[in-house]
């Protein structure tokens, strides 16, 4: 097995970007969701499932400077940390998030079609819904592509690692639950299934609604009341890692 897609964004909900390679700190891919896109009003980190316009904002952070593209309009800058903190509820948990002086708000703003305001988790992982790097196979979409007849974007299920699993069975990471594994230099242990929602019906570039492939899902991978496909993982040990490189799950870990 191997690193076959690497993907994240710097912008909680924007645009799945691919990397070629990523370091995994202690607290998760770095670069990862460092800002999201804030309702103040209501005090609600905004989703995309909810906005689907976000998936049209390609975010990049690099060396300080954090660019955004939508709609042919790019806006770079340094963001400017105000102060300003926001106490919010991210999926039923409190997190505190700093506002972000800037251009930002007012692109957003036009965006959405709201008003709205950029902010920066005060803590790694304030917006993240599970653990902070997820997992995907190439098995598992290859499965899905073919129960639904149409090709299957990776990109759709928005995973830091797609490992090409070469012809193992579809679903094979259910297996790896409590089992560490390596990929590249770094260390995971891989925890439970990720549950989905109809964000994987996104277009992973416009946002628009297009497909039923939570539906298909749905009838070979309801557990429960969820629709489940990947896993969670946790770092235990950091590294960088690269298309490429290999994914080995390692036998002395727990079963």
């Amino acid at each position: 097995m191997h690193i076959g897609e690497i993907g994240l964004s710097a912008l909680k909900g924007a645009r799945h970007q691919p990397r070629e390679g990523v370091v995994l700190r202690a607290d998760g891919p770095e670069g990862d969701r460092v800002f999201a896109v804030v309702d103040p009003t209501s005090g609600q980190v905004l989703r995309t499932v909810e906005n689907p316009s976000l998936i049209t904002v390609a975010a990049r952070w690099v060396d300080g400077v954090l660019s955004v593209e939508a709609g042919g309009r790019k806006i770079a800058a340094e963001p400017v940390l105000t102060g300003d903190y926001l106490e919010l509820e991210y999926w039923g948990r409190p997190t505190s998030m700093e506002v972000v002086d800037g251009p930002w708000a007012g692109e957003f703003s036009r965006i959405l079609g709201r008003s709205v305001v950029l902010a920066r988790s005060a803590v790694t992982g304030g917006a993240v819904y599970g653990d902070s790097v997820t997992i995907s196979t190439t098995s598992s979409l290859a499965r899905l592509a073919r129960e639904s007849g149409v090709a299957v974007d990776a990109r759709r299920f928005r995973s830091t690692f797609t490992i090409d699993t070469g012809d193992a069975d579809a679903h094979v990471e259910d297996c790896w639950a409590g089992r560490e594994i390596e990929l590249g230099g770094a260390r995971l242990r891989v925890n439970g299934g990720i549950p989905r929602c109809a964000v994987i019906d996104l277009d992973p570039d416009t946002g628009a609604r297009g497909t039923t492939l939570l539906k298909t899902l749905a009838a070979y991978r309801l557990q429960g009341s969820d629709i489940m496909f990947g896993a969670y993982a946790e770092v235990i040990r950091p590294g960088t890692v690269y298309i490429g490189d290999d994914a080995r799950v390692r036998d002395d870990s727990p079963a």
